[in-house]
């Protein structure tokens, strides 16, 4: 029955939960839909997130989709999670009533964090980053330009402004198609990029960074936030650039 369901309905019958749990990609048949145990709609794999039950008893996110046991798959939102504990979806759908699902949202957000932190290492690994006020400012203004600027989230907001600034100077009115990372601390990009005292940083074309991006908008997707460059970059540069005209 994977794949097979359509959204419900008010006179629909829902399907039995348990009926919807999969072996996992490349397991199963090829190309298969899978459908979201809350709101019942079928999409491909990568749009939802897969969940297995561990030996424990505890319901895990598998966010690659590779672990092994018949899995159940959400739409990839907090909101959904939390509905489906809300609504006991995981113990019916693995037929155990002490399926725990305790601080699931969290705990996906973290892992979802966790991959856009290694993303980026990858990135830096890749000559993909650039990092530092001076050197960002530079590849602000180069002919490539960025791909995405990065500040650490507890970064001063005088710096931001003046990284603003530059893009504005770069790119006028068109400003807001550049993305803005700022959902790491100075902490976690400290981590990923393997030095001191991060908060400016950008990412610059190359498949490292259209990586990075990508675990960017799955995480921002997961918390209901912009996801899209004008989106996301238009409620925080505009405020900067409203910041500057102020000044």
């Amino acid at each position: 029955m994977t794949g097979e369901t359509a959204d419900v309905t008010d006179d629909a019958v829902e399907p039995d939960p348990s009926t919807l749990l999969d072996p996992g990609l490349g397991r199963g048949r090829a190309n298969a839909l899978r459908t979201c145990l809350v709101t019942r709609v079928t999409q491909a794999p990568s749009g939802l997130i897969r969940f297995v039950l561990g030996p424990d008893g505890a319901v895990v996110p598998d966010l690659r989709a590779r672990l092994p046991g018949r899995g159940a798959w959400l739409t990839p939102t907090r909101a959904v999670v939390n509905e489906a504990v809300k609504r006991r979806a995981f113990q019916r759908a693995f037929k155990s009533k002490d399926a725990m699902a305790s601080d699931l949202a969290d705990r996906i957000a973290e892992g979802l964090r966790a991959d856009l932190r290694q993303s980026l290492s990858l990135a830096n690994k890749a000559g993909c980053v650039v990092a530092g006020f001076a050197k960002v400012e530079s590849a602000i203004g180069d002919k490539a330009g960025v791909a995405a600027v990065i500040q650490a989230s507890d970064g001063s907001a005088d710096g931001r402004r003046k990284i603003v600034a530059a893009l504005h100077r770069r790119h006028g009115s068109a400003i807001s198609c550049i993305p803005v990372i700022d959902d790491l601390s100075n902490e976690e990009l400290d981590m990923a990029l393997g030095r001191d005292h991060v908060i400016h940083a950008a990412l610059v074309a190359g498949v490292g960074a259209s990586g990075c991006l990508a675990r960017w908008r799955r995480l921002r997707t997961f918390e209901g936030l912009a996801t899209t460059a004008e989106e996301a970059g238009s409620a925080r540069i505009g405020q900067a650039v409203s910041d500057l005209h102020d000044d």
